[in-house]
C-alpha cells in the first residue's frame, strides 16, 4: 500500500467529477475536506471510491471514457464568440453532424456555424464509426442592461396585507403595489420573496426558501376573488361563513398582533377554491386551460399528481407505499388516474396561481415599471416535496446543500436541500433547470436567483455529518449561465445574482461579463483590502442592485439604533460579551453616519421638527426604547424625523452609487424594527411571519402604507436620480 499514491488518486479521481478535496475560505489559506466527504460525495454520483482498488478502477474508466467521447454531453457557443466551441473544432476531420435544431427541424450538415439561439441536439459521427451526441447551447454573449436606471421596492409578500386579503399578502395585493408604486412613487420595480409551491401539511415550513416545487406557484397567495368563477358560485351560505373567517383571521394580524397564519390562510383558501372549481369553465376559459396544461406536459402532471397523492398518503413521500415513490410507475400510473378529480383540481390552481401571477406583472409594466415584478428563485427544494420526488433521477441521493464553516458561523451551514446532481443535468441538456427558467419568465420583469454562487459549485453535505464534513462539488457554470442569458433574453428580462458572502475569485466577473447583476448591501460596502472604513459611492460597482438591507438582515431603524443587537441578546445568539457587541454596532453605523454627514447627505432635522411617521412614538417594538442613547452619532433610538433623516441621507447615498437599480426595503419607509428572518433561529423568532409593521410593532396595512408620510417622504428622495448609471 502506498498512502500517498492513494491520496494522488482519489484526487484525480474526485477531479475529473467535479469534487472538490480542498477549498480556499480566502486567499491565504487553503482547507482540506475529509476523505469521507469526497467519497460521499462521488458515491452520490454513483462512482465507488471506498478503497483504493476501487478508486483505480473508476479513475481508469473514466479516463477511458473522457478520452473515448466525440463530444461532452452539453456544449455552449456565445453568440459573440466567432469561432466554434472547442469540443467541435477538436472533432476528427470528416465527421458528420446531424442536428435537431430547438424548433424540430433536422439537417445533416459538416459545420455547426449558423444555427440560431436555443438549444439544439446534435449527433456527431466520424469516419471510424464512433458516434457522439451532445447538447449545443447557442446563447446571446450577454444580458443587455436594464434600459432605464430605477429604483423599487423589496417586500416579503405575506407580510404585505391589505384590508381585503385572507390574513396574508396575495397577488392582488401586490399587483396594486405595483400599480401605486409606478404611477405615484415612479418606482420601476417591486421585489418580492420566492413565491414557490410549499409541502403542504401542518405546520407547514414557513420558509419561502424551501418549496416543495420551483417549477409551479403556491395558490396559497391567490387572490379567491379574482377568479372569474368565484362569481357563479353556487353554495353562498358556505361562501359567506369563510368569507366571515377570512375576515376573522385578517383582523386578528393587523388588529390583534396575531403572527400571519399560513396554514390558516391555506385551509380558508382551500375550501373556497373547491366551491370555485365546482363552477364549470366557460369555453373560452376551458381552451386557455387545457392549452396551459398541454404546454406544462408531464412537469404539471406530476406535480399535480403528488399534491393529490400527498392529500391521500401523506406529504412524505418516502413513507407511500413503495411503488409510489416511482413517478414512472405502472402503479402510479394507475392511482393518478384514479385520482383523475384531485389531480385536475391541483392543476387548475396551478394555471390560476399562474395567470394571477401574469396579471400582478402586467399591472406593474401598466404603471409605467420598466422592470416590474422581481422574482426570486430559491437556491433548491425540500428533500420530501413535489420536486423531489418528480426529478429524483437528477438529485444527488443522501446529499444536502449548505455552506462551510466562515467568520459569521463556525459550525457551517446545512440548508436541508437536496443538490442537483451535474452529471445527470448536463446528460439531459439541463432540462429541468432549462424548463424551471422559462416558467418563471413567463411572468417575471426580472429573477434574482439566491445564492448565485450555486451556479458554479455548491457545499455538499453527506446525510448525517455536520457541515463541517462536507465538500464542494462543481457544476457547468458555463451552460447554466448561458441558459440563463438565453430565457432571459427571450423575456427581455433583468437577472439579479444575489452574490453576499465568500465568493470564489472569478465568479462576480463571470456573472458580470454575462450581465447578471449582483447585490450589494450598504453596511457589507467597506474598504476590504485598505483601510476597512465605509466605500465611497464612487467606488461601488455598476452592475448591482443597491440596497440598505435585505429580509435577512435588520432593518435600517434597528441597524442605526443597534436594536439589532439587543434582539441577539434577548435570544442569547451572541458569541461575545453583549457589552463588545454593541460598541462594534455603534462604531460601525457611526463611521457610517460621518460619511453621509460629510458628503452633506444628512440633513438633520431643527430641534422643533416633529416625526412624520405615522406612530408619532420613540418606542421600539416592545413599546419601550431599545437604541444605544447617549450617542453623538445619531444613534438616539428615535422613530422621529432624526431617524428619518437618517434612513433618508442612506438612501441619497445610494443613488450617489453607479448601482443600475436601487432597492429600498419596504419596512424601512415606515421605520420597521425586525427583521422578517434571523439567521439561526427556529422556534425562538417568527420567521417569515411577520407583517410589515410601524416602529411600535403595530401592523400597518397596504393601503395605511401607500398613504403614510414617512414612506412618501423616504420615496421622494428616490424621485430624481442623479443621472444615468455610472453618473
Amino acid at each position: 500500500m502506498d498512502p500517498a499514491r492513494d491520496d494522488v488518486e482519489l484526487s484525480r479521481l474526485a477531479d475529473l467529477h467535479g469534487v472538490a478535496t480542498s477549498y480556499s475560505p480566502s486567499p491565504d489559506r487553503t482547507v482540506a475536506v475529509p476523505a469521507t466527504a469526497v467519497i460521499a460525495a462521488l458515491a452520490a454520483l454513483d462512482v465507488d471510491a471506498r478503497t483504493p482498488d476501487a478508486v483505480r478502477a473508476a479513475l481508469a474508466a473514466r479516463e477511458r471514457e473522457l478520452s473515448e467521447r466525440l463530444l461532452p454531453p452539453t456544449v455552449v457557443w456565445w453568440a459573440g464568440t466567432p469561432q466554434p466551441p472547442d469540443a467541435f473544432a477538436a472533432l476528427p476531420p470528416g465527421t458528420r453532424l446531424r442536428v435537431r435544431a430547438e424548433d424540430g427541424q433536422e439537417e445533416e450538415r459538416d459545420r455547426i456555424e449558423g444555427l440560431p439561439l436555443g438549444v439544439h441536439q446534435v449527433t456527431a459521427t466520424a469516419p471510424d464509426g464512433r458516434t457522439g451526441h451532445t447538447h449545443l447551447i447557442v446563447a446571446p454573449d450577454r444580458l443587455p442592461a436594464p434600459a432605464t436606471r430605477s429604483y423599487g421596492l423589496l417586500v416579503q409578500l405575506y407580510s404585505l396585507l391589505s384590508r381585503r386579503s385572507w390574513g396574508m399578502g396575495d397577488l392582488d395585493d401586490l399587483a396594486e403595489l405595483a400599480g401605486w408604486a409606478g404611477r405615484t412613487a415612479g418606482a420601476g420595480f417591486v421585489q418580492v420573496n420566492p413565491l414557490h409551491a410549499a409541502v403542504p401539511g401542518a405546520p407547514t415550513d414557513p420558509s419561502p426558501y424551501r418549496p416543495s416545487s420551483r417549477r409551479f406557484p403556491d395558490p396559497v397567495h391567490l387572490r379567491i376573488e379574482r377568479i372569474p368563477e368565484f362569481a357563479h358560485i353556487e353554495d353562498q351560505g358556505r361562501l359567506r361563513t369563510l368569507l366571515e373567517r377570512a375576515d376573522r383571521l385578517r383582523a386578528g394580524v393587523l388588529d390583534k398582533g396575531a403572527l400571519i397564519d399560513r396554514d390558516a390562510v391555506w385551509e380558508l383558501k382551500r375550501q373556497a377554491l373547491e366551491l370555485v372549481l365546482a363552477v364549470p369553465l366557460g369555453p373560452g376559459r376551458q381552451a386557455a386551460y387545457d392549452a396551459y396544461r398541454a404546454e406544462e406536459g408531464q412537469a404539471l402532471e406530476d406535480h399535480a399528481t403528488w399534491y393529490a397523492l400527498a392529500e391521500r398518503y401523506g406529504p412524505d413521500w418516502l413513507f407511500w407505499p413503495e411503488p409510489l415513490r416511482d413517478p414512472r410507475s405502472a402503479e402510479t400510473a394507475a392511482e393518478r388516474a384514479a385520482l383523475a378529480d384531485r389531480v385536475d383540481f391541483h392543476a387548475r390552481l396551478a394555471w390560476l396561481t399562474d395567470g394571477q401571477l401574469r396579471a400582478a406583472q402586467h399591472a406593474a409594466r401598466e404603471a409605467g415599471m420598466p422592470v416590474g415584478i422581481v422574482h426570486d428563485l430559491a437556491v433548491g427544494v425540500h428533500p420530501l416535496g413535489a420536486d423531489a420526488w418528480a426529478q429524483q433521477d437528477h438529485f444527488a441521493a443522501g446529499m444536502s446543500v449548505g455552506a462551510p464553516p466562515d467568520a459569521f458561523n463556525a459550525r457551517g451551514q446545512d440548508w436541508g436541500l437536496p443538490p442537483w446532481r451535474p452529471d445527470r443535468l448536463a446528460a439531459s441538456g439541463h432540462a429541468p433547470y432549462r424548463r424551471l427558467l422559462r416558467a418563471l419568465f413567463r411572468y417575471a420583469g426580472a429573477l434574482r436567483i439566491d445564492h448565485v454562487m450555486g451556479l458554479f459549485r455548491l457545499w455538499w453535505v453527506p446525510q448525517g455529518q455536520p457541515p463541517t464534513d462536507g465538500t464542494y462539488v462543481r457544476y457547468d457554470a458555463d451552460a447554466m449561465l448561458a441558459l440563463l442569458t438565453l430565457e432571459a433574453s427571450r423575456a427581455g428580462a433583468v437577472v439579479i445574482g444575489e452574490d453576499l458572502g465568500t465568493v470564489e475569485p472569478g465568479v462576480r466577473e463571470t456573472l458580470g461579463r454575462r450581465g447578471v447583476l449582483g447585490t450589494s448591501v450598504l453596511w457589507f460596502e467597506r474598504d476590504w483590502d485598505g483601510d476597512g472604513l465605509p466605500l465611497p459611492p464612487e467606488r461601488w460597482r455598476a452592475d448591482c442592485v443597491a440596497t440598505a438591507t435585505t429580509h435577512d438582515l435588520p432593518s435600517t431603524a434597528a441597524r442605526l439604533t443597534g436594536e439589532h443587537v439587543d434582539l441577539r441578546d434577548r435570544l442569547g445568539l451572541l458569541t461575545r460579551p453583549a457589552a463588545e457587541e454593541r460598541a462594534e454596532a455603534t462604531a460601525d453605523a457611526a463611521e457610517w453616519l460621518a460619511l453621509l454627514d460629510g458628503l452633506g447627505l444628512l440633513h438633520r432635522p431643527r430641534p422643533s421638527d416633529s416625526s412624520s411617521g405615522p406612530s408619532g412614538s420613540s418606542s421600539g417594538p416592545s413599546g419601550s426604547s431599545s437604541g444605544l442613547s447617549g450617542s453623538s452619532s445619531g444613534l438616539s433610538g428615535s422613530s422621529g424625523s432624526g431617524e428619518e433623516a437618517e434612513i433618508q441621507a442612506v438612501h441619497r447615498f445610494l443613488l450617489r452609487t453607479p448601482a443600475r437599480l436601487i432597492g429600498v426595503w419596504l419596512p424601512d419607509g415606515i421605520g420597521d424594527r425586525r427583521p422578517q428572518n434571523l439567521p439561526g433561529t427556529w422556534d425562538q423568532y417568527p420567521n417569515w411571519r411577520l407583517p410589515v409593521a410601524d416602529a411600535e410593532g403595530r401592523p400597518v396595512t397596504l393601503e395605511e402604507l401607500t398613504g403614510s408620510p414617512r414612506l412618501r417622504a423616504l420615496l421622494d428622495v428616490l424621485r430624481e436620480p442623479p443621472g444615468p448609471p455610472g453618473a
